[in-house]
């Protein structure tokens, strides 16, 4: 089991993107209760925004453009602001990345559980993305190694010699069979010009 940071937010920077409003008066006095740097902006997030440890957003009047990056690919968690439940807007809140909500008006209570929510879902989100990346890599790896296994098939060898010249290759190269393995397969593709196009 994973274990949730819960340690102090204090000093950590946090942009809340809304228009001014009494709404969110209880969010900003509860931010700086807890320790954190605000800042405000509307209706664009500033290009300092990118080095904030929190994003507060609204998600009733918010869209695409306001952030310099694509949905759902922010570098810190994101915290959806919500007064209207219209299905529209909460797909739009979702589909910006939400790692956790407080609802409008906002009060004093629920916001420091809204920051601890949103870091472990962010942080739960950036592991299973770099362990996706990870997998898909391995994968890539291992097709590459039975096109090499195959490249020494394709001259006569059985798959087992096959395998074993490859790897009796990794060794002399003094590297990983899945490196000496792309090496052989971009070395076979460089002196077979015009072997894609025949696809």
């Amino acid at each position: 089991m994973t274990r949730v940071r819960t340690e102090n937010l204090g000093n950590a920077l946090a942009f809340v993107l809304h228009r001014p409003h009494p709404a969110i008066q209880g969010l900003t006095r509860q931010l700086r209760v807890i320790g954190l740097e605000l800042r405000e902006a509307w209706p664009d997030l500033p290009a300092e925004a990118i080095s904030a440890d929190f994003i507060f957003y609204d998600a009733d009047t918010g869209h695409d453009e306001q952030f310099p990056w694509a949905p759902g690919a922010s570098p810190m968690p994101m915290i959806a602001l919500i007064g209207s439940e219209a299905p529209g807007r909460l797909n739009w809140a979702l589909t910006m990345g939400a790692h956790a909500q407080l609802l409008k008006p906002v009060s004093d209570k629920g916001v420091y559980a809204a920051l601890l929510v949103a870091r472990a879902n962010y942080d739960r989100a950036r592991a299973s993305d770099a362990l996706i990346a990870d997998l898909e890599d391995r994968l890539s790896a291992r097709q590459t190694v039975v096109q090499a296994v195959m490249i020494f098939v394709l001259r006569g060898k059985s798959e087992a010699e096959a395998y074993e010249l490859l790897r009796q290759t990794a060794m002399a190269w003094r590297v990983t069979i899945e490196i000496a393995a792309a090496r052989l397969v971009a070395n076979h593709r460089a002196k077979t010009p015009g072997k894609e196009d025949r696809k």
